[in-house]
């Protein structure tokens, strides 16, 4: 087994880079939705149980979880992306290549900082309407950011648009 996985780093060459490159690329475009839909759902809930003074459910914290996690997965292959891509390399004199290079990935890092202490402060908090709360203040902001990032990338970076709708 070592010395077939030896074998493939040997024999990794430039045109397979360029094909994991691309599926991170469409892996990355895609979980996006998945982020934004866990987050929006996560958020309305919280913000329902905050206002509702409902009990915190198990299904709460397993949503809050599948939100953190579809996050971090997010984070590791935009890093991925980042790196492979050669994006901080790139001039940030222009509008484009600032933000790509720094806007983009500074915000979502802590877009996800916020998920992860939002979710770790509710894991902590004694009452019901408190774990409520912090989710939805914490997520929320993550939220408001995650969405201003994707407003900024279609006023900066020419021919994207928000989620593909023109």
């Amino acid at each position: 087994m070592l010395t077939y996985f030896l074998q493939l780093i040997v024999t990794f060459d430039v045109q397979n880079l360029i094909i994991m490159y691309q599926i991170l690329k469409s892996a990355h475009s895609g979980w996006r939705y998945i982020v934004l839909i866990l987050l929006v759902v996560a958020v309305i809930k919280a913000l329902s149980g905050w206002l509702g003074n409902k009990i915190y459910t198990d299904g709460d914290r397993k949503l809050n979880v599948f939100t953190l996690i579809s996050a971090h997965i997010q984070l590791l292959i935009g890093l991925a992306i980042y790196f492979m891509g050669d994006w901080y390399k790139v001039d940030s004199s222009n509008a484009v290549g600032r933000y790509w290079k720094m806007e983009h990935i500074s915000m979502m890092i802590i877009a996800i900082v916020l998920i992860t202490v939002g979710n770790s402060k509710s894991k902590k908090a004694a009452e019901a309407v408190a774990k409520h709360r912090t989710i939805s203040v914490f997520f929320g902001l993550a939220l408001i950011l995650i969405i201003v990032t994707i407003l900024l990338m279609v006023k900066d970076v020419p021919g994207r648009s928000f989620f593909g709708v023109s």
